[in-house]
């Protein structure tokens, strides 16, 4: 796939390698400004199974 992608940028290796650095800036931004936010509901990573209590208090 990214030999595909690869092959069909114009230009040269420098003029490619920007495009494919500007190419994957475009993809983390459209992750963390869509995406992540619309799925971090869905995710379980509010739903701990630990209490609040210290080791301390826990030993005792």
């Amino acid at each position: 796939m990214y030999g595909w992608i690869w092959r069909h940028l114009p230009g040269n290796t420098w003029v490619r390698a920007l495009i494919s650095l500007v190419l994957v800036m475009a993809v983390v931004y459209a992750l963390f400004q869509y995406v992540f936010p619309w799925a971090e509901p869905l995710l379980p990573f509010g739903d701990v199974t630990v209490d609040g209590s210290t080791g301390a208090e826990a030993g005792q």
